[in-house]
């Protein structure tokens, strides 16, 4: 009953073409602005840089050395399995996942 009425036809086209904004309008859910594309970099953890970072953390996960290292957490967790493949660490808990590593004892030698 009440309610917004609509706009005569002749006034619709007369604020689309004086308005830049109205250009810009968008469906929901779509952003504005330019489309960016996804850059695809490499960020690998060096072995001596991600080493001396494990040995300050009391509990090893990749979620606590992606944070301290400042990259992702597949990084980190791809970075971990392969010190693990080394033997330089050892899975010693965790669950769904989110395991839990402490240092091997062939690492604290080095």
């Amino acid at each position: 009953m009440g309610g917004a009425k609509k706009k005569a036809i002749g006034s619709q086209e007369k604020t689309s073409k004086d308005s830049p904004a109205a250009d810009d309008k968008t469906k929901k859910g779509e952003k504005k602005g330019p489309i960016k594309q996804r850059q695809k970099t490499l960020i690998a953890i060096e072995e001596s840089q991600g080493l001396k970072t494990l040995k300050s953390m009391k509990p090893i996960t990749s979620q606590s050395l992606a944070r301290s290292m400042g990259v992702k957490i597949s990084i980190a967790n791809s970075f971990l399995r392969s010190l693990e493949s080394k033997g330089m660490l050892k899975s010693i808990g965790g669950y769904s996942g989110h395991k839990i590593y402490e240092l091997g004892h062939t690492d604290a030698s080095q």
